[in-house]
């Protein structure tokens, strides 16, 4: 009858494993086949259309798809959306609401379930050849988030929503009570960011798989891997209307759909001012709305690293370059700032300043690159910024990288800063890039370093400690218990598992809602208490009464 009765009296599968990530070492069978993909990518770039309702859409304003290594490199064209085609999108969404609803749990789970199993067995290709070309990311980074996190969003959502839809009130003698797990009573709005191809792929379709219908608006610098996770859906099965693919304009697709009343929801990330004028224009409108809208977003960063005096520094140290620099630092968990105990600072610095030179710049085509191309001008143009005004103040320090070449691709130096300052512009601000910016506490007051990282950043989204003792890793949990959402010891604050560490922060870094997790599931239904009584009463009297 419900979702809610689905292992009523059948037990609860083991969790699914997550994604083998494969190595892609030289003469590997992977490394072979990536080269291929990506050579014919490049040979035949497609020209993508929206999809509404199963259809395909094109506007005729079309925008070319650049490599942002190779700027003369056109991967692509995509037709813009605009108010139009999102009032068509959310009018298909609406139309495939009901029977999408009333489908069964296990045949919605068996769609992403399929597309799971539909890139384990070739379509990874697919996702992680687009991810290299469109979004600058080398093909191990490609790997764990397009290809594994991806399939793991598939796979282990829907075991998350089959333990919810087993949470079940008790029934006494004479009465049953269920919990029916409806979906929200209109469509989600799904928003996703350029920097995660698996972020693209559980933003549409968490919300969907708990039964509602979704209008998704893309990245405009990701459109070519999310075209392929939207084809990728199509092939696993997913009903016309489910999930509508609108790249474009997000002015005009929002203002078009938080004005609607079947509004029902936003998933969202990005920067924390996007989402905060999402959040406006979503209250603007509510005696509009049916329902109050579900809101859920993951914004900004301003990650931290924090070495105790007794840590392990060569674990610290090289922990912290890979937080730092992977993906050019366009994680929003990446590590941004560095706190390092001045009894220990010159050991520290030379590890950090030797390791980051090590750190090879240049197109993710070449294998020895670790650092590659951030994603667009304009993030270029604001990195660059922030870099040359650390290199104007007089209490900071470039120690390493500093470079930034957009002749031919939008490449930063991995950069290494030094502040006297403890909330100097790049200790305090999220750069989104390649730049990590370094402070000497005085450890011979801890609470007061602590304190120190807890107030700088607005943000509390992830950081890291590293150190030996018990004692000392129990006090940096205690005094940084609101400062990160995703708390890592002696390890980069980057990296989270699907399952395993579900992902998201507080303050100014969103809602907190842990994609990856129930908790993120069970904000895309709204439930209903159902109470059957076998022998009703007859009689309006109370005993009490006589």
């Amino acid at each position: 009858m419900f979702d809610s009765l689905l292992s009523g009296m059948e037990p609860l599968p083991p969790m699914p494993e997550n994604e083998t990530v494969k190595g892609y070492a030289p003469g590997s069978p992977e490394r072979a086949a990536i080269e291929a993909e990506l050579k014919a990518m490049m040979a035949d770039p497609p020209e993508i259309p929206l999809i509404i309702g199963g259809e395909e859409v094109r506007t005729g304003r079309v925008k070319e798809i650049r490599a942002p290594f190779d700027h003369s490199l056109v991967i692509g064209r995509y037709h813009e959306a605009g108010e139009k085609e999102a009032a068509m999108a959310a009018d298909a969404a609406m139309k495939a609401a009901r029977a999408w609803a009333d489908m069964h749990f296990r045949d919605r789970a068996a769609v992403f379930r399929k597309a799971a199993g539909l890139i384990s067995g070739g379509w990874w290709k697919k996702l992680a050849a687009s991810t290299v070309l469109g979004q600058s990311k080398n093909v191990y980074q490609a790997e764990i988030d397009a290809v594994c996190e991806t399939a793991d969003f598939f796979r282990i959502n829907p075991a998350l929503a089959e333990r919810l839809y087993a949470d079940q009130p008790r029934s006494d003698a004479g009465e049953s009570n269920i919990m029916d797990y409806r979906p929200l009573e209109g469509f989600v709005y799904a928003v996703s960011p350029f920097n995660f191809t698996a972020i693209a792929a559980n933003l549409p379709s968490a919300p969907a798989m708990m039964g509602n219908v979704v209008v998704w608006k893309p990245a405009s610098t990701s459109v070519l891997s999310n075209w392929w996770l939207m084809k990728l859906y199509e092939a696993a099965g997913l009903p016309p209307g489910v999930i509508n693919f609108l790249p474009g304009s997000a002015r005009a697709i929002t203002g078009a759909l938080v004005k609607r009343p079947d509004f029902a929801g936003i998933h969202f990330t990005g920067s924390t001012s996007v989402f905060n004028s999402l959040w406006k224009g979503a209250a603007e409108n509510l005696s509009a709305y049916r329902a109050y809208p579900r809101i859920v977003g993951e914004t900004g960063g301003k990650d931290f690293v924090f070495v105790h005096p007794d840590a392990d520094v060569d674990a610290a140290v090289a922990c912290t370059v890979r937080g730092a620099f992977e993906y050019q630092g366009q994680k929003c968990s990446a590590a941004s700032r560095m706190y390092i105990p001045r009894s220990r600072k010159k050991e520290i610095l030379d590890k950090l300043v030797a390791q980051t030179r090590e750190l090879r710049v240049g197109s993710p085509l070449e294998y020895g690159n670790f650092v590659n191309a951030v994603i667009d001008e304009a993030a270029f143009d604001t990195i660059k910024g922030y870099i040359d005004r650390a290199r104007a103040n007089p209490a900071c320090e470039i120690l390493a990288g500093g470079g930034c070449d957009k002749s031919r691709g939008y490449f930063i130096e991995p950069t290494l800063i030094l502040s006297a300052e403890p909330r100097s512009e790049p200790m305090a601000e999220e750069i989104f890039g390649p730049v990590l910016t370094v402070y000497a506490y005085d450890d011979s007051d801890m609470d007061a370093a602590y304190a120190l990282v807890d107030s700088t950043s607005p943000y509390a989204l992830t950081g890291a400690v590293f150190a030996r003792n018990r004692h000392d890793i129990n006090h940096a949990l205690s005094a940084l218990r609101n400062a990160a959402g995703n708390f890592y010891v002696n390890d980069k604050p980057t990296g989270a598992v699907v399952g395993r560490q579900p992902f998201g922060g507080a303050r100014g870094s969103g809602t907190n809602d842990k994609a990856g997790s129930v908790l993120n599931l069970i904000r895309w239904v709204s439930p209903r208490a159902i109470k059957e009584t076998y022998s009703p009463a007859r009689d309006w009297r109370y005993p009490f009464l006589g």
